[in-house]
């Protein structure tokens, strides 16, 4: 079974990832995976610390010549700002500078500092940072260059920030193309502009602000996941995933909640037959019944504004009681393009370790034989 464990502090020495599952013989470019922690980095809005961390993952084991060994791999990501932490955070020492016992509205501080026991309140955040997800976003694009060797693809970008929507279609040509490139992750230009002055507008009022992003995979195979137990389900597992970056508040697929606000027959998708099996629509999001369907699978997700706010709210000194205003550390005014790539990651692991449960085996070669069967025999079904 593929999985991963991520370990680090935002401040640490680094962040390292452990990757297990993953087959043999599976080419892996090292720098798809830096492309990939690039693109996390960028976004209009984002904090100073984008401009002192230049992430770059360095693969420690399970890779050789290439090509994956089928043993774990493992990944390490530098924190170039450890050199301005070490007395703080080292693992031996610290000096008890930048304690923190205000804990910010929104964050996982108080919480944490009361299920774990710490007094210091840095203990907490510095795990529960989204710095992590600069290891999320490694796995992601080791998984992305596993579905790539089955034409599997997937695509982000950003639906809309505040109350700024992306008038772009995705059936535009070069769409996508011009997401990537948005410092904003809109596909329209005129849109991107105008996000870019309403970032502008939060930022200067000392806030922050969320958005909605949005991950389709193409190519993906029918039959991955399964109905006949709860934890087999595609779109459980993919929305747990998802939901597990920080910062995301809701997760919807294909047509989501407006499937509530519509008839069945404005919902569910005709089924018709040309060369196969497809739907006429894709209101359904490519999974039906826990199991993908061969139509594109569509995941949006729903990003919350960054709780850290430069104009901080109300909060209590947990030492006194007293009132204070909350701790402010280094933040962003905006991360939702950054969080597309986060989610596109997550999708990716998901996708991933559905289509190694379905098709398995140790090596590249021995997925592909009974991915060919398979194809095989569904075409005569």
């Amino acid at each position: 079974m593929l999985r991963y464990l991520t370990a680090g502090e935002t401040h640490g020495k680094c962040l390292t990832v452990i990757i297990e599952g993953m087959p043999s013989n599976v080419k892996i470019s090292v720098d798809k995976i830096n492309a990939a922690l690039a693109s996390r980095q960028k976004g209009y809005g984002r904090g100073g610390r984008m401009l002192i961390e230049k992430d770059t993952a360095e693969i420690l084991s399970g890779v050789r010549g290439g090509y994956t060994l089928g043993s774990p791999i493992a990944i390490r990501i530098e924190n170039k700002d450890w050199k301005n932490w070490e007395e703080i955070m080292g693992a031996e020492s610290s000096n008890g500078k930048r304690a923190v016992d205000c804990p910010r509205p929104g964050h996982a501080d108080l919480t944490g500092g009361m299920k774990y026991g710490h007094r210091d309140m840095r203990n907490v955040l510095e795990r529960a940072s989204a710095r992590e997800t600069a290891a999320r976003v490694a796995v992601g694009a080791v998984c992305e260059q596993l579905l790539e060797e089955f034409g599997i693809k997937l695509l982000r970008r950003v639906k809309s920030i505040g109350s700024i929507s992306d008038a772009g279609k995705i059936t535009d040509e070069g769409f996508f193309e011009r997401a990537a490139e948005s410092p904003v992750g809109f596909g329209d230009t005129e849109s991107e502009k105008k996000a870019m002055e309403y970032i502008d507008g939060v930022k200067a009022a000392g806030e922050s602000c969320g958005g909605v992003v949005e991950v389709i995979a193409e190519g993906v195979p029918a039959g991955l996941g399964s109905y006949v137990h709860y934890d087999r389900k595609l779109d459980a597992n993919i929305a747990f995933s998802v939901m597990s970056v920080q910062a995301i508040k809701g997760v919807e697929i294909g047509m989501g909640f407006e499937c509530a606000e519509n008839v069945g027959s404005k919902v569910h998708d005709e089924i018709v037959y040309a060369n196969g099996f497809h739907r006429l629509t894709n209101n359904a999001g490519g999974i039906e019944g826990g199991m993908s369907n061969g139509e594109p699978i569509v995941v949006r997700a729903a990003m919350k504004p960054i709780p850290t706010l430069y104009n901080p709210l109300k909060t209590v000194n947990i030492n006194d009681k007293s009132p204070r205003e909350a701790t402010v550390e280094r933040s962003d005014a905006c991360a939702v393009p950054a969080c597309s790539v986060v989610v596109k990651a997550a999708v990716a692991f998901e996708l991933a370790k559905a289509f190694l449960d379905k098709f398995g085996g140790d090596c590249l070669s021995d997925i592909k034989s009974s991915y060919d069967s398979y194809n095989e025999r569904i075409s005569k079904f």
